[in-house]
């Protein structure tokens, strides 16, 4: 996988294919749609092994890339992030209550349709 930026896709296209849920995988990915959360992503990649290491368990790996397989198919549509990111922002911001549900509600959208996308499962309505 290239890591050298393209010109950025069409509306509503992903800027690259959805990778397979392999850390190896989900780095390149990451280096092309989000570098800077690279050292993040290295870190927690970290954590994980040692944490699988200790409880002699593939449970963190498994719980680790199935949460960066999420973010890739979030981040690899440059309009669907851009939203959730939007709607976050103003979820710590709203005092409504009705507001907030209707912005879970859909940030639970997003998320659910990119855990599909990631091949995570997801209880539906989950947020």
């Amino acid at each position: 996988m290239s890591t050298q930026p393209g010109p950025p896709p069409p509306s509503g296209h992903p800027r690259i294919a959805q990778p397979a849920s392999t850390p190896e995988e989900l780095r390149a990915a990451l280096a092309v749609i989000a570098p800077d959360v690279l050292p993040t992503f290295d870190a927690e990649r970290a954590a994980a092994l040692q944490q699988a290491r200790d409880q002699v368990s593939a449970a963190p790996m498994r719980r680790f890339a199935g949460q960066w397989a999420v973010y890739v198919a979030i981040e690899r549509y440059p309009e669907r992030a851009a939203r959730l990111h939007d709607l976050e922002v103003h979820a710590a911001q709203t005092a409504d209550l009705d507001e907030a549900r209707s912005i879970a509600a859909e940030i639970g959208r997003i998320l659910d349709a990119a855990s599909v996308e990631a091949g995570v499962a997801r209880e539906p309505g989950a947020a």
